[in-house]
């Protein structure tokens, strides 16, 4: 129904600034012209503007007053061609589709510093790639910035009261339930990490077989998928049972699902990105986003299919909860106990429930699916890389399976990850809200700290951060693992940590991010164990998922890059990594 839709909630919220309005409208008509009922309402339609003016001028106006009598600055204010920014944000959206990540930002800081005030829609949204703020915003103050009401709002259609949606007693009790399960026996999950390795390298040897092109992409959203459920539920969803799509560009038949349960785990996942992908649509639209869906909710039947496939999996948790001894239930600490099978121990809130297994579910498949993707990408771009991390599995594992031991004393095996992580951090731009006033020192020692005012919305970006060369030295854009070995690491990284954050920082820091590494580690070495070597077919891809050959035309990495990095609340690649593999 149309009265539910965010639109209308969000008309019906804000009535009583049209009231506001109107009743100006109504004095001035009634006082200075007694005209007619149209140009009353050509009067309200008037004072709208007029009363945002004002608010808008007087509350810049009193930041800045606030600004001075502590002794610091405003933060620069990116100024638009058009009112409000509008010009900014119809650049932007349209990069998020079309373009690289960080179009346009990425010259705006080179303008305006560290630090800028995009003020899109008339609302302060400030950026930031400064790891001294970064640092303050999620570690030495860390209570004074939190998701905040607007964030949770934006995202609670998807997110729900989970982890990555919440603030105070909420997060610490999201946090709290979930820790426990990811200790070093959970984390090297490596019977879990096995079978799913397996099948997927079955699958990929198969289809290579057959003379076919083959999506790493959607092979490791099926990989991770699997392992993610089999970690949650204790049973895997089994979408690497059905067929791998073709290319675009070809006349293959379309796949056919082998099993019901592929069938419903590919809905799932098509119906979770999708409603990812408005949620963070919401977020880059600010407050004005509720006006785009006026006639309808655009997360309501994406998650639908969510939902119907999450419910039935945390009912049935519950129901053997009831069915189970009470003292059975009390004690938990099994080897074999699932993620679910510890939160329905913890709560018996459905609500609660789901929303928590979304939250990991993001945590657990997307991330590590698109950074496998990357770090397969650039050992395709970069055979060297792959050749001497080859060599190495080889010298230290052979061709047995790995286990915990092997994975930790790898020297090399770590650097093209996170070389990976430093160039395509998965989430790449984060935002927060400062609860109270505070200051954000500036990089010159010159100039004034920035003020940022309570209820500000700050904007940070790992992605822009982990690419400046005052940071990271003049080859910031190249990929080299080496720097992670060389005298680099203590010319840059050792001496300031907080310029490399690709599992987050502080108390929110990542609690699966040894999980996702192990789980990553684990993959590379049973492909590296298989095949021999690695190559991209850039015109498999879509002609809407290839790069623009104007981007040959910029610098950095954005002008040799062979395929689309594209982003919603994650990184992945447009148009999937269309690859061919030698087996060894």
């Amino acid at each position: 129904m149309a009265l539910a839709t965010p639109g209308v909630r969000f008309l019906t919220r804000n009535s009583l600034y049209l009231l506001l309005s109107s009743s100006l409208a109504v004095y001035v008509n009634n006082v200075f012209f007694e005209t007619s009922n149209w140009m009353f309402v050509i009067g309200t339609l008037l004072c709208l503007p007029l009363i945002s003016t004002i608010i808008v001028v007087s509350t810049k106006w009193s930041v800045r007053r606030q600004a001075t009598a502590i002794g610091a600055r405003v933060i620069p204010e990116v100024r638009g061609a058009w009112p409000g920014n509008l010009d900014i944000l119809r650049f932007m959206i349209k990069k998020i589709k079309t373009g690289y990540p960080g179009d346009g930002l990425i010259d705006l800081h080179v303008k305006y510093g560290p630090a800028l005030n995009l003020r899109v829609t008339w609302s302060d949204l400030v950026m930031t790639t400064s790891p001294e703020h970064i640092k303050i915003i999620l570690a030495t103050d860390f209570h004074n910035f939190v998701k905040g009401e607007r964030f949770r709002h934006n995202m609670e259609a998807v997110l729900g009261t989970g982890v990555f949606n919440s603030d105070g007693e909420m997060w610490k009790f999201h946090r709290s339930i979930t820790r426990p399960v990811f200790t070093r026996e959970r984390i090297s999950h490596f019977d879990l990490f096995d079978q799913g390795a397996n099948k997927a390298i079955d699958k990929l040897k198969g289809r290579l077989r057959e003379g076919h092109l083959v999506d790493f992409q959607d092979l490791m959203w099926r990989f991770t998928l699997d392992s993610a459920t089999s970690f949650l539920f204790g049973h895997c969803v089994d979408s690497l049972s059905a067929d791998l799509p073709y290319p675009s560009n070809t006349s293959y038949p379309p796949p056919q699902l082998l099993t019901p349960q592929g069938n419903a785990a590919n809905s799932f996942a098509r119906a979770f990105a999708e409603s990812q992908e408005v949620i963070s649509f919401r977020e880059r639209y600010g407050w004005i986003w509720p006006l785009l869906e006026i006639t309808k909710d655009k997360t309501h039947e994406p998650m639908k299919i969510v939902k119907a496939y999450i419910e039935p999996i945390v009912n049935e948790a519950l129901e053997r909860k009831r069915s189970t001894d009470p003292e059975a239930n009390s004690k938990g600490g099994e080897d074999d106990e699932t993620l679910l099978d510890h939160l329905v121990r913890v709560t018996d809130d459905p609500t609660v429930l789901k929303d928590e297994i979304l939250n990991i579910m993001i945590a657990g498949r997307d991330t590590t699916a698109s950074t496998l993707t990357f770090v397969i990408y650039f050992l395709a771009m970069y055979p060297q890389v792959f050749e001497r991390l080859r060599q190495e599995i080889l010298d230290k594992v052979g061709q047995r399976r790995p286990d915990y031991d092997d994975i930790r004393e790898m020297k090399y095996l770590p650097t093209p990850i996170a070389e990976t992580l430093r160039l395509y951090p998965v989430v790449p731009f984060n935002i927060r809200e400062s609860i109270n006033a505070t200051t954000l020192p500036s990089e010159d020692a010159q100039e004034k700290p920035y003020y940022l005012p309570a209820g500000s919305r700050i904007g940070y970006s790992v992605f822009l951060m982990h690419r400046r060369k005052d940071l990271w030295g003049p080859d910031a854009e190249e990929f080299d693992p080496d720097r992670f070995l060389d005298h680099r690491l203590k010319t840059y990284l050792t001496k300031n940590p907080f310029i490399f954050l690709p599992f987050n920082a502080g108390p929110r820091i990542c609690l699966g991010q040894q999980f996702a590494y192990n789980e990553m580690s684990f993959m590379l070495i049973r492909l590296l164990q298989t095949f021999k070597s690695i190559n991209i077919d850039v015109n498999a891809v879509p002609p809407e998922a290839k790069p623009s050959p104007d981007w040959a035309n910029e610098t950095g990495r954005k002008s040799i890059e062979k395929f689309f990095p594209t982003m919603h609340l994650t990184m992945y690649t447009k148009g999937g990594l269309w690859v061919t593999m030698k087996p060894a």
